[in-house]
């Protein structure tokens, strides 16, 4: 089984522009996903992080510099790039209120589109999703330690919000969570948007946290928030991918972070065990997400200096251009 995971995926402000404007992307609500549809197409799971709200209406949340929505008709565009699960916990899933959270709800669910990390109550938004491909059965489970005042409750729409602190009693919870969870499927994912924006150095208590969630059945722990990407940790056989970055957006660049580049994660498994990971580099021309060819070996290389620094030994393969981590795959 294959599974491909990509960073932030942002559809709102000049990426809902272009979406509206045939003659800009030409052939439609493919457009975002540029060179990247033949791997993404080539996996059996496709997973990403929502950046946006998915509504044609709601009323901006105050005081609040950075809102994304995209318009309704774009999930064809999700639809496009055959995404089976998003992570819904973030700190953008509220910038028009409850109501556009629960309109992209009723928009996801009409059309098969998994999601996991927000809802119309603290149930609703722990929840986890679980996919099928093939005979197995997977799981994915979001968080976030973003917008605390965005935390779902007992009769009140949010986020799945837990610090990162295996200390707090959240995060129990989730641990307990992740371990019942487990239990009902063959391989887990969870999803953790955490952290600031910036720098790639990974920090302590998120290396602890995924820790802690590997031991209690993770078999991937799937992060992003950063702009950027930060390097890939194996733990007890498992892939750590401390942030995945962003995947489609309308940022401005940073000429030394390169918030522009990225990578398709495609996760080569077994039986539901973990074996290798393939990292595929990728950069956002135009609002689109692109193989990257000539600066290709350019980000591979940050990449590997990245792991290096967390113990993970990532090598490039001229024959499928992309970086490789190999994983052990025990069980």
């Amino acid at each position: 089984m294959l599974i491909a995971l990509v960073g932030d995926v942002m559809l709102g402000r000049l990426v809902n522009d272009a979406l509206a404007d045939a003659e800009f992307t030409g052939v439609g609500p493919a457009y975002p996903w540029g060179s990247t549809l033949p791997l993404l197409a080539s996996a059996d799971i496709r997973v990403g992080n929502l950046e946006f709200v998915l509504s044609d209406d709601g009323t901006a949340w105050p005081a609040k510099v950075f809102r994304f929505r995209s318009d309704t008709r774009n999930v064809d565009s999700l639809r496009a790039a055959g995404f089976t699960v998003v992570s819904l916990a973030n700190n953008h899933v509220l910038d028009y209120g409850a109501d556009a959270l629960r309109e992209m709800l009723d928009t996801l669910d009409a059309h098969g589109i998994l999601h996991s990390g927000a809802g119309v109550d603290l149930e609703h938004a722990r929840r986890p999703a679980i996919c099928q491909a093939d005979t197995l059965s997977v799981g994915f489970l979001a968080v976030t330690d973003n917008e605390p005042g965005w935390e779902a409750e007992a009769a009140a729409p949010g986020v799945h919000y837990v610090p990162i602190d295996v200390d707090d009693a959240r995060a129990r919870e989730l641990l307990d969570l992740v371990r019942h969870t487990r239990s009902r499927v063959d391989l887990l994912i969870v999803s953790a948007h955490w952290g600031g924006n910036w720098g790639f150095d990974v920090p302590g208590d998120h290396r602890t946290f995924a820790h802690a969630l590997i031991d209690a059945g993770a078999g991937v722990v799937y992060g992003h928030s950063p702009h950027i990407v930060r390097g890939v940790e194996v733990y007890r056989d498992r892939p750590i991918i401390y942030s995945a970055g962003d995947f489609i957006d309308d940022y401005a660049v940073d000429e030394f972070a390169r918030n522009d580049q990225s990578f398709v994660f495609l996760l080569e498994t077994d039986a539901g065990i973990p074996r290798e990971l393939r990292l595929y580099p990728t950069i956002i021309i135009d609002f689109q997400a692109r193989l990257a060819r000539g600066s290709a070996r350019a980000i591979a290389q940050r990449m590997q200096t990245l792991c290096g620094e967390l113990g993970t030994h990532a090598a490039w393969s001229d024959a499928r251009t992309c970086l490789v981590i190999p994983l052990g795959g025990t069980a």
